[in-house]
Parts: C-alpha cells; sequence; structure tokens
C-alpha cells in the first residue's frame, strides 16, 4: 500500500480548534474525587453555594472548623471535568489549613496543585475558591451572632 494522495488527504476535515487536555493529577482529580459530599448540619460549620451562569457550573461546599482549623470540608460539584477536578483539588489545599491560611488559597494556588489546566478552564479554578471564601464567610458570621448574644 502507498501513502495517500494529496487529494484524500484533503478530503478529510482538519480540526482547527482547541485542544483541551488535561494531564494525570487533573484526570485523577475528575475521575477520583477527594472529599465528594456533604457535612451533615451539626457538623457544618459554614456553607457556601457558588455557580457560574455562563457556564452552568456549580459547587456547594462545607466545613467544619475546630480550633480554628478546617478539620473536614466536603463538596458538591456539578460541571465539566476542570470544575469537578479544581474543587477537588480546592479542598485538598484546604483540609488542615487554619481559617487564615485557607482565606489566602487563590485560583492560581489550584491550577499549580494541578500540574495546569486547560486556559479555557481556567475560570473553573475560581468556583472552589469562591465557595470556600463563601463558607469561612458564614462562619464567621455565625461565630459574630453567637458572640453578640452571649450575656
Amino acid at each position: 500500500m502507498g501513502s495517500p494522495s494529496s487529494k484524500e488527504k484533503t478530503d478529510q476535515p482538519e480540526y482547527s480548534g482547541p485542544i483541551l487536555y488535561y494531564n494525570d493529577t487533573v484526570l485523577d482529580h475528575f475521575t477520583n474525587p477527594r472529599n465528594v459530599g456533604e457535612l451533615a448540619e451539626n457538623e457544618t460549620d459554614g456553607y457556601g453555594l457558588v455557580g457560574d451562569p455562563m457556564c452552568g457550573d456549580q459547587m456547594k461546599l462545607w466545613i467544619s472548623i475546630r480550633s480554628e482549623r478546617i478539620d473536614r470540608i466536603a463538596f458538591k460539584s456539578y460541571g465539566c471535568p476542570g470544575a469537578i477536578a479544581t474543587s477537588s483539588m480546592l479542598t485538598d489545599l484546604a483540609k488542615g489549613r487554619t481559617v487564615e491560611e485557607a482565606k489566602r488559597i487563590t485560583d492560581d494556588d489550584v491550577v499549580e496543585a494541578l500540574g495546569g489546566i486547560p486556559e479555557r478552564k481556567k475560570h473553573c479554578s475560581l468556583l472552589g475558591v469562591l465557595a470556600l471564601q463563601a463558607a469561612i464567610k458564614d462562619w464567621e458570621t455565625k461565630c459574630s451572632l453567637k458572640k453578640e448574644s452571649e450575656p
């Protein structure tokens, strides 16, 4: 068999769009996400719910705080592989950290910990960070209200 003629080569459409490539770490966090689920109400100290109406991704995140540290963390994420993988990695990064340390986690930290994600999917990494910030704010609000109600 000879090589295909130039006519045969041009009969097949060429894909010219961006190539989405997920590395092994991203694929692992997508197929085996960490800290998936939710905490029971009596275990939840803070809760965050965020979404991106542009792409339909949504994340719910629960935290349990002990001695100013994130003792337990759980999430449910609805979206693409990038959203699920970045949410999983975010929970890994936050678990065990002090609240102040967790507040400083950025979307760049999540992307770096994953070893990178496609440029078109970088917005996904912000979803988990925003959910964590919302859960911490919820916990802080509850702590403030508790202090105000104490005699």
